[in-house]
């Protein structure tokens, strides 16, 4: 992320999914996904400018997105 070190400690995620029932078939349409960054206090506007701008160069986001809605938040912490 920006050249910022995103270690285990310090870039993690908690990803929740609905399922719902569409005509007899379970289906995935909503994935909401609270990041949780570490960042040094000097690099909190880099870090908001990748997260703003990661969407489109997300693997999964891009292959999920067509058909199901991602929603995203991000919570900074400066160390």
């Amino acid at each position: 992320m920006r050249k910022i070190p995103s270690f285990p400690d310090r870039l993690t995620a908690d990803v929740e999914g609905d399922i719902e029932d569409i005509d007899g078939i379970l289906v995935l349409t909503r994935i909401r996904v609270r990041y949780r960054v570490k960042v040094p206090k000097d690099q909190r506007a880099a870090a908001e400018r990748a997260l703003a701008t990661h969407e489109n160069k997300c693997p999964a986001a891009t292959s999920v997105k067509r058909g199901i809605a991602l929603e995203w938040k991000a919570d900074i912490e400066e160390i």
